[in-house]
């Protein structure tokens, strides 16, 4: 971890960029440290101190229209008086099951008012997997958009329910009625600060509750800014967030953007035209996305691209599953060098960030460490792995990791240091390249094997949209892999022309044994493909 001399220079740095990007001009500070004070550092303290700078300027243009700063700090007062008269109070937990929209904004304010701990519910759940999560979490008093009422009232009808965002056919509260009736007078200081719990993506298997309290000023402001550092976001940005709220990724961009006074442009679902048609309408400079909405984003007829301007657009944000080095240039290619891929988990935080130079000089990479970060590579004897181009299992320190799962679990850890589950290199610039996750990785022949590599690979190749690769049984080598690739529109590919390609650039042992055509992959909200999916799909694969 670092030395007290390396904390003092990462905190001097994390004040210089905050004075750089305008966060400590005198009126804003004073209302910033007031407003963290009451609420600590939460959404609720980023849209009380956004009144001071930009009161009755756009903070949320949604699919309703747009809300102030005054009107989202009121509103969310209003919501948290109405929950405290239902019995919500420090620590009491409350699920939230919406889609990006000001409603999810309100929520989640209004519940850091009361120092309540929120349950961000996965809006791709199915309605056993949602009653499980809530029996499991404790939750008896859920707020969700209406398209999920039957679901819940079918699997969960003894959890206490309000709709966010319209008044529902069967007479349940909706939030919109209670903020509306409700006094707009800030409530009184928690006894505690609020927690939050996102859950883990569940890609192989039941999605676990990841713990964290609402952190330190201080640490906070240190990752936060760290990030800053290599990303140029700025204060009174316009940014638009396609990436789902209730998963790390978008909620980070949710609390960066309160916390500058971001204009935040949000849409229930995402849809690639109607992402540029707001990067045009909004200037919008910022976007936080997962891979595959880059990848639709480019699907897209360069007809449709070019109808629209997108010259605002200066920081591309990226994360949630990995980034292949083709998609990365692609983008670039089109739409500049804005990109900027972030690596990191649910339980570990931020880890790494590649900026557009470290893509283009070396495509497919993480990034390097974030100041104030550690990230190293272990063996599987604990030994850490020092040489370039060497792989092992990635571990990190920050002061922003996890606490915990729920269920009382954690991750394995080495020296203070959390596994993040993944196997990767440094090349010899620092730069770090994950290979996939610890369970991926299969032995054929003998011979240690990644998939992701084959991934890479076969998505770079002519007439594939995209493409997903895991190990199967094989009773000659043990274990050899399978393809599923989706062409793309009006190209028929073929078994050996896969097998082929892979033949002509990797060793034969990587051929996969067996290709599958599909129309698409299969993927969770975040747009991590759902492998064990397409396991119980083609058990003969």
């Amino acid at each position: 971890m670092p030395s007290l001399f390396d904390r003092v220079c990462i905190n001097l740095q994390a004040v210089d960029t905050v004075r750089r990007m305008g966060l400590l001009k005198p009126k804003m500070a004073s209302t910033a440290l007031q407003s963290a004070k009451r609420w600590g550092p939460t959404l609720a303290a980023g849209y009380a101190a956004g009144v001071a700078r930009r009161g009755d300027q756009a903070a949320v243009i949604d699919d309703e229209g747009t809300l102030t700063f005054r009107q989202v700090h009121q509103q969310s007062s209003a919501l948290a008086n109405a929950l405290a008269e239902r019995g919500v109070g420090p620590e009491t937990p409350v699920a939230l099951l919406a889609r990006n929209s000001r409603w999810f904004v309100l929520a989640v304010a209004a519940l850091d008012k009361l120092g309540a701990t929120v349950l961000y519910m996965n809006t791709g759940f199915a309605g056993p997997q949602l009653a499980e999560v809530l029996e499991r979490e404790g939750c008896d008093l859920l707020l969700h958009d209406d398209e999920f009422s039957e679901a819940v009232a079918g699997y969960a009808p003894d959890v206490q329910r309000l709709v966010c965002d319209r008044a529902p056919a069967d007479g349940t509260e909706d939030l919109p009625a209670l903020v509306a009736a409700a006094s707009t007078t800030d409530p009184p200081k928690p006894e505690r600060q609020g927690r939050q719990v996102i859950l883990t993506s569940g890609t192989t298997g039941t999605p676990k509750g990841a713990s964290r309290s609402k952190e330190s000023l201080g640490a906070g402001l240190a990752a936060a800014t760290a990030i800053f550092q290599r990303v140029p976001f700025r204060t009174e940005d316009v940014h638009a967030v396609p990436a789902p709220m209730f998963h790390s990724l978008g909620n980070a961009s949710l609390l960066a953007a309160a916390t500058m006074s971001h204009t935040l442009v949000l849409a229930r679902r995402f849809e690639p035209e109607h992402l540029l048609a707001q990067i045009e309408a909004h200037r919008v400079r910022v976007v936080t996305v997962v891979p595959v909405m880059l990848q639709r984003v480019l699907a897209l007829p360069t007809e449709v691209t070019e109808r629209y301007d997108t010259s605002s657009l200066e920081v591309v944000f990226c994360s949630g599953s990995a980034l292949p080095g083709s998609l990365a240039t692609q983008w670039m290619d089109r739409f500049g060098d804005n990109l900027y891929n972030m690596y990191g988990s649910t339980e570990v935080a931020v880890a790494t960030i590649a900026n557009p130079e470290d893509l283009r000089a070396a495509p497919g990479t993480a990034g390097k460490p974030l100041s104030g970060v550690d990230v190293r590579l272990y063996d599987d004897d604990d030994r850490e792995v020092t040489e370039p181009d060497a792989v092992g299992r990635i571990f990190v320190g920050s002061a922003l990791r996890f606490e915990g799962y729920t269920g009382g679990q954690t991750k394995p850890a080495i020296d203070g240091l959390l596994s993040s589950g993944d196997l990767g290199r440094f090349d010899a610039d620092g730069r770090l390249f994950v290979g996939g996750r610890e369970d991926d990785m299969i032995v054929s022949g003998g011979e240690n094997l990644f998939p992701s590599e084959v991934e890479d690979l076969l998505s770079d190749m002519e007439g594939v949209r995209e493409v997903a690769v895991f190990g199967v049984d094989d009773d000659q080598f043990g274990q050899r892999l399978a393809a599923f690739v989706v062409p793309e529109d009006g190209v028929t590919l073929d078994d050996r022309a896969i097998k082929d390609h892979v033949r002509a650039n990797l060793a034969n042992y990587k051929v996969p044994r067996s290709v599958w055509f599909l129309d698409e992959l299969p993927r969770n909200p975040t747009g991590k493909v759902l492998k064990r999916d397409l396991r119980q799909r083609f058990p003969d694969a």
